[in-house]
């Protein structure tokens, strides 16, 4: 069986699509659930009480310290991580991940496809070791053994790709990370702040993890690109929109007959 783990903050109308998914499809795939919620303010507990979910409590959030206490909490040795906003799409999204662990048991985890660059370097079979930021794991929909945490935990103070990070190091162990084909959906949508937040953690984690140097000029070249970008989107979407408005014009001058 299966232990799922959602790390969520403050989504509670995500949270309880996520569960309603779980228990009205893959009831018989789970063994357990466990919300990790960071201090929450919405109504996350009286979801996870709704859906029979189990509520753990982080109070100082880190990605790495959250994904070991998802880890410590889980009972079975194959652990499923999503956050609040992702959820399984296809109907055999567990059953398949279980027939991998059995067929491959030196496995440390498996990454499941959720997007265009997922599906396509699956198909093209894309090795983990050969590119572990594009084919190691991804903590929202990728499962991992539990076995393998724990001679290999995950790093508590990594900024962010704590999963790229415990992927790296366990390749080099020896273990195998691998796609399957298990299909979810991401879906989050960001606002300003929360990018730059997001912006802040890439930069530290790319630096840390894959050497990315950082430059002014580099940033600076993102400002003047930004900048151009945003006046010709801008520009496009006046000249589209009094387009719109003319034909809307034209159109009502000449109806076409009803069917």
């Amino acid at each position: 069986m299966i232990s799922v783990v959602i790390r969520t903050k403050n989504q509670a109308n995500a949270l309880s699509f996520l569960l309603k998914n779980l228990r009205e499809r893959y009831a018989g795939d789970i063994d357990e659930i466990i919300v990790i919620d960071n201090l929450s303010t919405d109504n996350t507990a009286a979801v996870c009480e709704q859906f029979d979910a189990r509520l753990v409590t982080i109070e100082k959030f880190s990605y790495g310290g959250s994904a070991n206490l998802a880890a410590r909490e889980a009972i079975n040795n194959i652990v499923v991580i999503f956050s609040a906003h992702s959820y399984p799409v296809s109907h055999d999204f567990f059953r398949v991940i279980v027939q991998r662990f059995k067929e491959k048991p030196h496995l440390a985890g498996l990454r499941c496809l959720h997007s265009t660059n997922d599906y396509r370097a699956y198909i093209n079979q894309l090795k983990a070791r050969e590119n572990p930021n594009r084919a190691g794991l991804i903590f929202s929909g990728s499962a991992f053994a539990k076995a393998v945490w724990k001679k290999h935990p995950f790093k508590d103070d990594v900024a962010t790709f704590e999963d790229k990070e415990w992927s790296k190091r366990v390749l080099e162990a020896g273990y195998d990370i691998e796609f399957v084909p298990a299909i979810f959906h991401y879906e989050i949508r960001r606002n300003r702040e929360q990018l730059f937040f997001r912006f802040k953690n890439d930069v530290i984690g790319n630096y840390q993890l894959w050497h990315e140097e950082v430059s002014v000029k580099n940033a600076f070249n993102g400002v003047v690109a930004g900048l151009w970008k945003s006046i010709r989107d801008a520009f496009l979407d006046i000249y589209y929109s009094l387009k719109r408005f003319i034909y809307v014009v034209k159109f009502n001058s000449r109806k076409p007959e009803k069917f």
